[in-house]
């Protein structure tokens, strides 16, 4: 029997959407009847968050408690290495996402185990375990097999594997944590003023611009032209970073995930791994770029390869 280890992500006390995901995804791993999947929080109160994890796919949850409510990237380190020490799964599973990254490749170099970020598929070959990840700006899948690792650590691409649904009775255990002075402080969180009240994540229909739209006098007829087509105006980081739109109308991993999007339209977007985070689960996504090996056409179910202003233009003439 091998365990796989799911390592449940909460921010400011709510449990985040991704740990759901990450049972799913254990599932791809189970090599045998007799394989389980345990999800552990660690949190100040772990226990809050234990009714949420109850679902199917789940056969331990196991609670490690913390001094700190905050994310700290040594106490996130040395909490999964003395899980990993006291129940030796074959794998363990984080979100790829900014908190992990702070500290899963520390933890994987010093424990000598097997790594990969961005991964969004698992499975084996002639048993062994392989990850599928995005390489090369997402222009080709690279598969990473493991050879001689006991032990492997894969940062999970998110809304790719689809939560469980119903509700399921793992049992609980609770695990000690090792005795760690963080060496940082959180002294709290700072909500940005934007001026702009949109939110992303409830949009049925979003209408994105990229970089390719050139210069920030551009930004004025994309908004027109989402207006005239009824979508929510979007973009990608560049764009926000810039300062040309409010970071609240950013989509990818460190902005918003457009969660109910029905249909997006994405033009001038390359379609990096950040960006593709936060829309490529969208069900209808429209991919407008003048590159014809721009990675945004991967996920995209139609595409035109063309000037994004003459398709605007022709837009707008019919609205």
């Amino acid at each position: 029997m091998s365990e796989i280890l799911v390592i449940a992500e909460h921010r400011r006390g709510e449990l985040r959407p991704v740990s759901l995901e990450l049972v799913t995804a254990a599932q791809s791993l189970r090599n045998s009847p007799e394989d389980r999947v345990s999800v552990a929080v660690i949190a100040d109160r772990p226990a809050a968050f234990a009714q949420q994890l109850r679902v199917p796919g789940v056969d331990t949850i196991v609670t490690m408690t913390i001094s700190t409510a905050d994310f700290d990237p040594d106490t996130a380190a040395a909490c999964v290495q003395a899980l990993i020490a006291e129940r030796r799964p074959k794998a363990v599973l984080l979100a790829n996402s900014v908190d992990s990254f702070g500290f899963a490749a520390a933890l994987a170099a010093q424990g000598g185990y097997g790594f990969a970020t961005d991964v969004f598929k698992i499975e084996y070959q002639d048993g062994a375990l392989v990850a599928t990840r995005g390489g090369y700006g997402q222009k080709v899948n690279v598969e990473v097999d493991f050879p001689g690792k006991s032990v492997v650590v894969l940062c999970i691409r998110a809304n790719v594997f689809k939560a469980p649904d119903g509700q399921a009775k793992p049992a609980e255990v609770s695990a000690t944590a090792p005795a760690l002075a963080p060496r940082s402080t959180s002294k709290g969180y700072v909500e940005l003023a934007s001026g702009d009240d949109v939110d992303m994540s409830t949009a049925d229909f979003i209408l994105s611009i990229g970089r390719g739209i050139g210069e920030e006098s551009k930004v004025a007829q994309f908004r027109e032209l989402a207006d005239a087509v009824g979508a929510t105006l979007g973009c990608s980081r560049p764009i926000a970073d810039a300062g040309w739109l409010p970071k609240s109308r950013q989509v990818g991993q460190s902005g918003k995930t457009a969660s109910a999007c029905k249909l997006y339209v994405a033009m001038g977007i390359s379609g990096a791994i950040q960006h593709l985070a936060g829309m490529k689960h969208v069900p209808t996504v429209i991919a407008v770029n003048s590159d014809a090996g721009a990675s945004i056409f991967s996920v995209a179910k139609y595409g035109i390869v063309g000037d994004i202003f003459e398709v605007a233009d022709e837009l707008r003439r019919h609205f």
